[in-house]
């Protein structure tokens, strides 16, 4: 591997007196090596970043970076300037200069060495060193680690390295791997012994400082920065050193550009506080929920690191918790320790959840269409070709043209978000591709499914392939999105699109011929599964089914839709009539519930109802799906259709034989009010009246 550093790329009188300027003269130096291709774009993407958040830090550093498609490999260079350029920090300009420059596509192995030098920033001795060095070969070779900078000798209070700068101020010295400082640098808080001695004493109760000598305090953080190169990883060093200053046991995740590798959950569980220094969303989120949180940009943790430790601390002491969140689906994806059959659901879900907007956007805007145009809109001409602004056919046709182009994507979408949740935004383009494949060759919504798998696969093989270091800055805009969407689009298009494609048809066909007994065992089997986890994956499972009909409606996919729109309603509606008829049977927290739950499930949220199962599974989930086995029954027998997604009752002037609909869905939440007041008043012990189990619901719900 090629140094990422040489003498070549160190100016100790860099002469600039702009941070642009400053920029621009270190990648000139990239460039006449060859590590940047085109030195506007490069600069482009390093003002783009700069624009994000300042790279300023206290002590004197500047340090401009970015992730380009311009850079050819990981590549540092360094600056020397005598008068100081101002790069947005607190204390005043910088002095030492670091320009950090990774292609796209940058392995693990440099990104690790890239936060090497971000965290040895954090190094008083080395950044002294920087500024008594005297010949570009001897810097790079610092910078490198070839060799170590001069330490500060253990019985010195104050000892000057050469050039002049005083490096310690502890009677101790101080060593590279724990140093006197927590993280605050020198120029910006010359009194940092006091300010770190006085965080645990203004923070613990009295019996904190006994128990602090068997148990410590723990703290859990995580880092994150837009590049995830350099602050990610010198807030991370200054939290453990300030950490490390204080007595606590601090474990930091670094979500950076190498990735990151999830704290153990056992490490996680036993943690008293949590802190997050991030710039982007950080990931995974919900798996620190429940414990004191202090949130933070990630400068906050490189400048003041010892503030946050005492903060998080006094949080703990007040009691002071996060409440439980969900992740997004893509965040869930690829626990460790998870089988595969686990995975897979994540990744399916993934999908679901990004289209099932799509759905509903696209879907209510073509039944609107149908409701004021009538059947026939269907065939009405462009609105582009003609449109009258008082002809209400011409807003139908509008409404339904701008639904379809909606509802067009929806296969795309899954088969994109699939891909995305199996392996990031890599797995985007070959995911739409494979999907809007899927579209041309009538593959449908199985096809989008098998899509969207094979394109998170491909992009997953292909990141495993080791690739010689000049090809890693054009692998992901270039060499996956291509070699991704040809394997991709020649699987879809001739191995296993044609079979898919008959699949569908035949499921189509087979939908389109249901009557009688079998119609009236599938609304049935619908009607459980929209029941069973109240949103969940089971619950959209049945919804996708529903939905994926409406892509090539007929009379047969319509009644689907209507059957899983009717049960998905019947467990809110029958929670809410179940606390108004028998209200001494709940808690009166969850008799508030109810009267949320009325226009939830009127509204066709299913989730109106998982504040009541948490609370009392084994009786409130087997009157729901009782319920619902009733109503989508009753549904499939009346022949009701629905041609929107969703709504629930607000779209009652669109669904065949909305009477009878109607009576479907009192009827099934009659059967299962009557279920759960039956069970609930058979318990030989009564709830407390004070218990709020309901407020804290823990049902997985699929957003």
């Amino acid at each position: 591997m090629s140094q990422m550093i040489s003498a070549d790329l160190v100016d100790l009188d860099l002469s600039a007196h702009t941070k642009e300027e400053a920029a621009r003269s270190l990648a000139e130096r990239m460039v006449a090596l060859g590590r940047v291709t085109d030195l506007d774009g490069f600069l482009a993407d390093v003002a783009a970043r700069e624009a994000q958040m300042p790279t300023g830090l206290d002590g004197g550093i500047g340090i401009p970076h970015c992730r380009s498609e311009h850079v050819t490999e990981p590549t540092l260079a360094f600056g020397r300037s005598a008068q100081g350029i101002d790069f947005g920090a607190p204390d005043g300009p910088a002095d030492l200069i670091f320009l950090i420059a990774a292609p796209a596509g940058a392995d693990d192995a440099h990104l690790t060495i890239l936060s090497s030098l971000a965290r040895h920033l954090m190094d008083e001795d080395f950044t002294a060193a920087l500024r008594a060095a005297e010949d570009p070969a001897s810097t790079a070779a610092l910078i490198r680690g070839d060799t170590p900078p001069v330490e500060t000798p253990a019985p010195a209070s104050e000892t000057e390295v050469p050039g002049g700068d005083v490096v310690g101020r502890s009677p101790q010295g101080v060593e590279r791997n724990e140093p006197e400082e927590a993280g605050v640098p020198e120029r910006s808080a010359p009194e940092e012994t006091p300010q770190r001695g006085t965080a645990p004493e203004a923070t613990a109760s009295p019996g904190t400082a006994a128990e602090g000598a068997a148990a410590p305090f723990r703290i859990v953080a995580v880092t994150s920065c837009p590049t995830g190169i350099a602050h990610t990883y010198m807030a991370a060093e200054a939290l453990e050193r300030a950490g490390s200053d204080d007595g606590v046991e601090l474990a930091v995740e670094t979500q950076g550009s190498a990735g990151f590798t999830r704290l153990d959950p056992a490490v996680i569980a036993a943690a008293d506080g949590v802190i997050f220094a991030h710039d982007v969303p950080v990931r995974d989120k919900h798996r620190f929920a429940g414990k004191p949180t202090v949130d933070v940009g990630v400068k906050a943790a490189i400048n003041r690191p010892a503030e946050l430790i005492a903060e998080v601390r006094a949080k703990s002491v007040r009691g002071e918790v996060t409440s439980a969140a969900k992740g997004s689906p893509v965040d869930e994806t690829g626990e460790p320790g998870e089988g595969y059959g686990t995975k897979l659901r994540k990744w399916l879900m993934s999908g679901v959840s990004y289209m099932v907007p799509f759905v509903a956007a696209g879907g209510l805007l073509i039944a609107l269409g149908f409701a004021i145009g009538g059947y026939e809109i269907n065939k009405a001409p462009s609105v582009i070709e003609h449109f009258a602004w008082t002809d209400t056919t011409s807003w139908a046709a509008l409404m339904f043209q701008i639904g379809g182009l909606a509802f067009g994507f929806l296969v795309p979408v899954l088969a994109g978000y699939i891909a995305y949740g199996m392996a990031d935004r890599p797995g985007l383009v070959p995911g739409f591709v494979g999907g809007a494949i899927a579209v041309t060759i009538n593959a449908g919504f199985l096809g989008g499914l098998v899509a969207g798998l094979i394109a998170g696969a491909v992009v997953m093989a292909i990141q495993k392939l080791k690739v010689p270091a000049p090809l890693r800055g054009i692998m992901p805009v270039v060499a996956i999105p291509l070699i991704s969407s040809i394997v991709v689009g020649f699987l879809m298009f001739l191995v296993v699109g044609e079979p898919i494609a008959k699949l569908q048809s035949a499921l189509t066909d087979w939908l389109s011929s249901l009557s009688g007994a079998n119609a009236i065992i599938l609304g049935v089997i619908l009607g459980l599964m929209m029941c069973f986890d109240l949103g969940g994956p089971l619950n959209k499972v049945a919804y996708a089914f529903a939905v994926g009909g409406l892509a090539n409606p007929n009379e047969g996919s319509l009644k689907v839709m209507a059957a899983v729109m009717a049960a998905g309603m019947v467990p809110p509606l029958a929670m809410a009539l179940a606390t108004t008829v028998r209200g001494k049977l709940f808690t009166k927290a969850e008799r508030e519930n109810g009267k949320a739950a009325w226009v939830l499930g009127a509204s066709f949220i299913t989730e109106g109802a998982i504040p009541f199962a948490a609370a009392d599974p084994l009786r409130v989930i087997p009157a729901a799906m009782a319920g619902g086995a009733v109503t989508g029954a009753l549904s499939m027998t009346f022949e009701c259709t629905l041609r929107a997604p969703h709504g629930g009752i607000f779209v009652v002037p669109l669904i065949g034989n909305s009477l009878l609909y109607l009576i479907a869905i009192l009827a099934g939440t009659a059967v299962s009010t009557a279920l759960v007041v039956l069970l609930k008043g058979l318990r030989k012990t009564p709830q407390p009246a004070d218990a709020t189990a309901a407020t804290q619901p823990k049902v997985a719900v699929a957003a």
